[in-house]
C-alpha cells in the first residue's frame, strides 16, 4: 500500500455512522465536540458553518465538501443572526414528533459520516490537519460529484445492502477529500501529510513504510531518490516537519503499538521485526514516542469491535450528527 493508505488502514475507523440530515428553514443547530472526524457534503441549499476557534464563518453551497478532524464544537446555520439550539434539543424534538421551523426555500440537504479513528495515535494524523478542510474548487467539486451522487440515491432510495455501501462511500469521501486537500495546500504547508505530495520525499516515505525493519540511514535515502544528503535532509525536514530519522522512528513505534493492541507477539518478537536488536532499546523509542512503556500500552484496555453497521437515514439528523 501507499503511506496514506498504510496511515488511514492503521488508525482503524472501527466505529463509524452514515447518513444525511436536513437544515431547514430559519434554523442554527449547535453541535458539541466531538471525537474522530466528520466527513460531510453538501447536496443541495446553502449554509454557515462557524467552529471555535476559526476566525469568521464559513459559507457553504451545494457541491461542497468538508472535513471537521479536530473535533471542536460547531454551528451549521441558514441565518448567522440566529441563535444556535443545542444539537440534542433538536433530537428531542424530532423524537417527539415536533416540527421545527421549516421553510423550502432556506433548506439544505448535507450528506457525510463520522469515523472515530481507534488506531494508534490518531491524533498525529487529525493534528496535521487544519479545523476545517473546505473543499471548494469547482474542479475538486467535481472530483466529488459521483461520491456525492451514490450516497444521495443510497439514503434516498433505500435497497438492500445500502447501509455498507453508505458507509464505503463515506470513507471514500475522506480519502478524496483529503486528496484534493493536499493537492490544493501543498505549497508552504508543513506536516507529514504534505511531504507525500512530493515526488521524491514520498518515495522516501514510501522506502520506509515497505520496509521499516530496515537500517535505513539518511544517505541511503537520499541516494534512493536521487538527492544529495544535505539537500535531501534539509527539505524533509522543512516539508514534513521532523527529520527522516524521527520519521522512521515514529512510523515502527505506530506499527508496533499496532501490534500489541492486535496479535500476540512478544515485545521482543515485535522489536526484532522492527530493527531493534534489544528489547531495551526498543522499549525506550517506544515510551518516548508512545509515552509508556510496551507492556503498560498492551494492558490499555482495547477499543470495542464495532458489528460492522452504520446507521444510516435519509432525513434523520442523529444518523449522522452524533
Amino acid at each position: 500500500m501507499d503511506p496514506l493508505s498504510d496511515v488511514l488502514s492503521l488508525l482503524k475507523p472501527r466505529s463509524y455512522m452514515s447518513g444525511g440530515f436536513r437544515v431547514n428553514g430559519n434554523l442554527a443547530v449547535r453541535f458539541p465536540k466531538h471525537q474522530g472526524i466528520k466527513c460531510y457534503a453538501v447536496v443541495s441549499g446553502e449554509c454557515w458553518l462557524s467552529m471555535d476557534g476559526v476566525p469568521g464563518p464559513v459559507h457553504l453551497s451545494a457541491g461542497d465538501c468538508f472535513l471537521l478532524p479536530r473535533g471542536l464544537p460547531f454551528t451549521l446555520a441558514t441565518d448567522l443572526s440566529l441563535t444556535p439550539i443545542d444539537f440534542h434539543t433538536i433530537l428531542e424534538q424530532l423524537r417527539n414528533g415536533e416540527v421545527v421551523a421549516s421553510n423550502p426555500d432556506r433548506e439544505s440537504y448535507i450528506v457525510g459520516g463520522h469515523f472515530l479513528l481507534t488506531g494508534s495515535h490518531a491524533d498525529i494524523f487529525l493534528g496535521s490537519l487544519p479545523p476545517i478542510v473546505h473543499i471548494q474548487k469547482e474542479s475538486d467539486k467535481a472530483a466529488m460529484r459521483w461520491s456525492l451522487e451514490r450516497m444521495k440515491e443510497e439514503l434516498r432510495d433505500p435497497q438492500p445492502g445500502g447501509s455498507l455501501v453508505a458507509q464505503q462511500l463515506a470513507y471514500m469521501m475522506i480519502v478524496q477529500a483529503l486528496r484534493l486537500h493536499l493537492a490544493d495546500e501543498a505549497r508552504g504547508s508543513v506536516g507529514w501529510l504534505f511531504a507525500l505530495v512530493d515526488p521524491q520525499l514520498s518515495q522516501a516515505i514510501t522506502c520506509i513504510h515497505e520496509d521499516p525493519a530496515h537500517r535505513w540511514t539518511i544517505q541511503e535515502l537520499a541516494e534512493r531518490v536521487g538527492m544529495s544528503r544535505s539537500i535531501f535532509a534539509l527539505r524533509f525536514k522543512e516539508k514534513a516537519g521532523a527529520t527522516p530519522m524521527e520519521y522512521l522512528t515514529r512510523w515502527r513505534m505506530l506499527l508496533a503499538g499496532d501490534r500489541l493492541n492486535t496479535s500476540d507477539d512478544s515485545i521482543s518478537a515485535i522489536a526484532l521485526s522492527l530493527g531493534y536488536e534489544s528489547e531495551s532499546a526498543f522499549g525506550k523509542a517506544f515510551k518516548r514516542i508512545m509515552g509508556c512503556s510496551p507492556r503498560q500500552y498492551s494492558r490499555r484496555p482495547k477499543a470495542p469491535a464495532t458489528d460492522g453497521k452504520a446507521q444510516s437515514g435519509p432525513e434523520r439528523t442523529e444518523a449522522i450528527a452524533s
